[in-house]
């Protein structure tokens, strides 16, 4: 394993898969989510509940377990969410430290949500830039 991440089998690790999926599409900083929000964009919360009651929660976002986020914001879905209105609608991907939400958005991606991005740095980027929090 000549970078430290690559095996020789195909496998990637983590730090590779994440420079990957994050290629192909552009992240935004808590301003231009807090924007974007303002356009008309969905805020999506993935975060798991203790983190929510611990730290609070971005006004006018969604709140979706990731366990539950494709089935809540594909718009051909049954279980879909009221906001889960079209595959143009723009998504912003939000967990807590901008991880598992690139995950997310290339699972997005595969249901044909390809506005979706996530927020660089989480919510925790989104309150150090002393935006609305709710607590």
């Amino acid at each position: 394993m000549s970078d430290g991440q690559h095996d020789g089998t195909g496998q990637v690790g983590i730090d590779e898969l994440l420079e990957r999926v994050r290629s192909g599409y552009e992240r935004l900083g808590p301003d231009e989510a807090k924007a974007a929000a303002a356009e008309g964009a969905l805020l999506v919360d993935i975060r798991y509940a203790e983190l929510r009651a611990r730290d609070g929660l971005i006004p006018g976002a969604l709140v979706v377990e990731r366990n539950e986020l494709e089935w809540r914001l594909d718009p051909q879905g049954s279980h879909r969410a009221a906001e889960a209105v079209s595959h143009a609608l723009q998504v912003v991907v939000i967990c807590n430290e901008g991880y598992a939400s690139s995950l997310a958005v290339e699972s997005l991606h595969r249901l044909g949500l390809h506005r979706a991005t996530d927020l660089v740095g989480g919510f925790q980027a989104w309150r150090a830039a002393g935006l609305p929090v709710d607590v």
